[in-house]
């Protein structure tokens, strides 16, 4: 079984560009209604579809509402995809900080309101 999460958008072009020169993801497919992305490992892939596209049935033509979804990024090494980000001019939500229970992460947005949390995941640090 494989998951691809889809989220219906009017804003495909600057969803492209950000998920492609800001996190560097691929584009597996897309056309003039539909866009799917992967990250740069293949590993996972996310869609975005335009709403009200009559190709669609109703239940997958209403737009996102900007609230209420957030993805999560796992990474090999936060500080340098932290920094890659700010260079870039990123807007970052969450700044980089260490949580107890072990996750090293912080937080930017999507075009569409998507929080996407960027982690380490590391073991919790016992006192």
């Amino acid at each position: 079984m494989k998951l691809n999460a889809g989220i219906v958008t009017s804003k495909l072009a600057e969803t492209k560009e950000f998920y492609t020169k800001m996190l560097n993801f691929g584009v597996t497919f897309e056309n003039e209604f539909y866009l799917l992305l992967h990250t740069p490992n293949q590993e996972a892939e996310i869609s975005f579809l335009l709403p009200n596209h009559p190709s669609q049935q109703p239940l997958f033509q209403q737009p996102f509402q900007s609230q209420g979804v957030y993805l999560t990024i796992e990474v090999a090494d936060v500080d340098s995809i932290y920094q890659e980000l700010k260079k870039k001019g990123v807007d970052i939500k969450i700044d980089i900080r260490n949580e107890a229970w072990g996750d090293r992460h912080f937080a930017i947005k999507d075009p569409n309101g998507v929080g996407i949390d960027i982690v380490k995941y590391s073991p919790p640090i016992k006192d």
